[in-house]
Parts: C-alpha cells; structure tokens; sequence
C-alpha cells in the first residue's frame, strides 16, 4: 500500500488560500450591495427606514431635504459596492486562471488591466461622491458618508504597472518557447 503525497509549493498554498477569501468577500460585498439596495427600496415605502439604511447610516435628513439629493447619493453607495465586488469577481477569475509552470499567460494580464480600470472607476466614483458630499455641506449643513478616493487611484496604478509586467512576462515566455 503506497500513499501519494500531494506537494504544494507555499505559493500555492497562499493563492488558494486569497481565491478562497476572495470568493468570501465576493460573496460579503454582493450582500452589502443588495442590503442597501433593500433599504433604499424600503425607504420608499416608508421613509423612516433612511434613518438606518445601512450599518446605522442616517440619511433621514437628506431625505427629507431631497429626494434627488438622497437617492443620488444612495446611487453612489451602491455603485461603489458593485464595482468592489467586480473587482474581487475580477480576482477571482485571474486567480484561477494563473498556472505557476507557465505564469504568465495573456489571459491574466488581461484580467489585471481590466481591474485597473474599474479601480480608476471606483477612482472617479469616489470623487464625484465626495465632491456631492461636500457641496450638500456646504449648502445645506447636511453630513453624507464619503469614501477615501486616494488610494483607488493609487491602487489602480500599481496593478496597471503589474499588468505590464505580465504582458511584458508572455512576450519573453512566448519568446524563449520558440527558441527551444
């Protein structure tokens, strides 16, 4: 009787343990996404349902002062969600598409850049939710949750950067396959 001992290098061992918890928080943004989107849909119907739309978030106020206003930025929330979960269904398709005998596959750089560029999205939905924010402060007095633009914008440049990379990786991986 022989047992097979199935190897795993530790950097297989970590891709499928970040496939594992990207599908995780996949999953947990999906949710989020869908919740706000009930309560906003609830709020309709009973619009003291904006005193806690979200993990205690009150825009009763806003509300009560514009309905455009509230579901203007109710849409940003949202928006904000959805392209996060894109990006970690994003990750997920890269993840299982990478292949450590041949990393460096066209697919992947693909995958990166398109994630670079919903990251810019999420860049400029950002902004824009932040400078309504600001405005509705400033004429109004009324408080909105903003979010931190900084960082997507930074973020989205360093996996373009990485993208390059892997494009970069196939050409000289599609290169020395035909030199041998």
């Amino acid at each position: 009787m022989t047992f097979e001992i199935k190897t795993n290098t530790k950097t297989e061992q970590i891709l499928t343990v970040m496939y594992f918890i990207t599908w995780c928080a996949f999953i947990g943004i999906l949710i989020q996404t869908g919740v706000i989107l009930l309560s906003y849909g609830v709020s309709w119907v009973n619009p003291q349902a904006a005193m806690d739309l979200y993990e205690g978030l009150d825009l009763h106020t806003l509300r009560q002062f514009n309905v455009w206003h509230y579901t203007q930025a109710v849409s940003f929330m949202v928006a904000l969600s959805a392209m996060k979960a894109y990006i970690l269904f994003l990750v997920i398709q890269a993840l299982s598409k990478v292949n450590l005998m041949n990393p460096f596959t066209i697919e992947v750089a693909k995958k990166l850049e398109t994630i670079s560029s919903v990251l810019f999205g999420v860049w400029l939905v950002s902004v824009l939710n932040n400078s309504h924010a600001r405005w509705l402060l400033k004429t109004t007095g009324i408080v909105h949750e903003t979010s931190g633009a900084e960082e997507y914008i930074f973020i989205a440049g360093l996996v373009f950067i990485i993208s390059q990379v892997f494009k970069r990786g196939v050409e000289i991986q599609s290169e020395n396959e035909l030199t041998v």
